[in-house]
């Protein structure tokens, strides 16, 4: 009953995060070029109605998300966080009345398919919700050389693909880690209950970690297209995320032949992912048309 519930939880998750995405790229799209990775970019985001209520549906989705961390595993939960692109794209195209593309509800349907079978295949298991010092301290070195990494190969460049697709795996590596730290502030406060959540560094951490990739986030919308950005953080925050999973708190997947359909799984949500942003680029266009005319 845990896992549905943990399921459930995470598919609201994906929910919220579209929402957010959506609001937020309204906001960031109207920033001008010349603010970008600054504190004016910041300035204009928080006066925009549009990136506030963003950020007010991302706050219902973190506690979704520590509930489904709670009952779950960091294997489980984050893939279906997939599910966040297809989302993302049939409320763009909502807001912009704008219907989806035939090609997109084939992409979408690819998706779901891919990560139901993925999952069933790999069936994610074990794991606890504790890990050394020497493991956070390895963890956080190497999500942080990542991330900075990325920022570093994406400020020299014009706005464009390349940069918003390198802000926007930079983002991806900071969801990653903030899911995993929350995974460990959670578990805290389920053993230990409020006080010793609000005692351990972990729930500070997780903060930061996802303040830090909000803002990533907010420069990779700011830079280009949503066919550049929203793949590179939709994989690659799941594959980050199974990959700290195992790393961190020693979850397991199943091998052996049920690597065949774990892999048919990821190819088939790789697809979709990869073609739902083309499928739907008139229609997030519409998105910002719409909001400049409101």
């Amino acid at each position: 009953m845990s896992v549905v519930l943990s399921a459930l939880f995470a598919l609201l998750t994906a929910v919220a995060n579209a929402t957010g995405t959506v609001l937020q790229r309204i906001a960031a799209r109207r920033v001008p070029p010349g603010d970008a990775f600054s504190v004016r970019l910041v300035r204009h985001l928080l006066r925009s109605p549009a990136w506030l209520g963003g950020i007010a549906v991302i706050v219902g989705a973190a506690a979704c998300q520590a509930l489904a961390l709670t009952l779950g595993s960091l294997s489980l939960v984050q893939p279906i966080l997939v599910t966040e692109l297809p989302f993302t794209l049939l409320i763009a195209a909502a807001v912009s009345r704008r219907p989806l593309p035939a090609a997109g509800w084939v992409a979408s349907v690819m998706v779901a398919a891919g990560l139901g079978l993925a999952l069933a295949a790999a069936a994610p298991s074990g794991g606890g919700s504790e890990a050394s010092a020497g493991m956070w301290v390895v963890t956080l070195l190497a999500s942080g050389g990542a991330m900075a990494a990325c920022v570093l190969a994406a400020l020299p460049r014009a706005r464009g693909k390349a940069r918003a697709a390198l802000f926007s795996s930079a983002s991806a590596i900071g969801y990653a880690l903030t899911a995993t730290l929350m995974k460990a502030a959670t578990g805290t406060f389920e053993r230990e209950g409020a006080g010793a959540f609000f005692a351990c560094w972990q729930t500070y951490a997780f903060v930061a970690a996802g303040a830090c990739a909000l803002f990533l986030l907010a420069n990779a919308m700011e830079s280009g297209p949503l066919v550049a950005s929203q793949p590179a953080l939709t994989l690659g925050e799941a594959l980050v995320s199974l990959a700290l999973g195992i790393m961190v708190y020693g979850e397991r997947v199943r091998g052996g032949w049920w690597l065949v359909p774990e892999a048919v799984g990821a190819v088939m949500v790789t697809w979709g992912v990869v073609v739902l942003p083309r499928a739907d680029t008139e229609g997030t266009e519409g998105t910002e048309r719409t909001e400049g005319t409101a």
